[in-house]
């Protein structure tokens, strides 16, 4: 688990910021707006996030944005490289997969902008773009 302190910093794709219509897969229909933060594997590693399939790992963070336009929202670790991995691949809204599509479109977020994740508690998040 994270510690107060931890920080990591990505690069926003395409993907990323429309994730609803931005993928290569019909395993479901288009939805607009859905956005997610990208969690590289060797972050994930390194400070130990881990998504549902770890049995004795939390995976849901509260977090808040620096711009305060999220306050203690819930994000949730999700996603795996391959099937039945540990580690966790992005931040996505707990139940609302808007939830940080409507944070880019808000802090007017393009290509290439930087996202810092910071950690001040072990299941508390600040994040900011760069």
């Amino acid at each position: 688990m994270p510690n107060a302190g931890d920080n990591y910093t990505v690069t926003l794709k395409t993907a990323h910021m429309q994730w609803g219509t931005h993928r290569h897969t019909s395993t479901r229909g288009v939805v607009y707006g859905e956005g997610y933060i990208q969690i590289p594997a060797s972050v994930a590693r390194k400070l130990n996030i881990y998504n549902s399939n770890h049995p004795d790992a939390g995976n849901e963070y509260k977090c808040s944005s620096y711009d305060g336009f999220l306050t203690n929202v819930t994000l949730k670790a999700c996603g795996s490289s391959s099937a039945g991995a540990l580690h966790a691949k992005q931040f996505e809204g707990s139940g609302n997969l808007k939830l940080l599509g409507d944070w880019f479109h808000q802090i007017n977020a393009q290509e290439g902008d930087e996202i810092e994740v910071s950690w001040i508690s072990a299941s508390n998040i600040i994040i900011r773009k760069i």
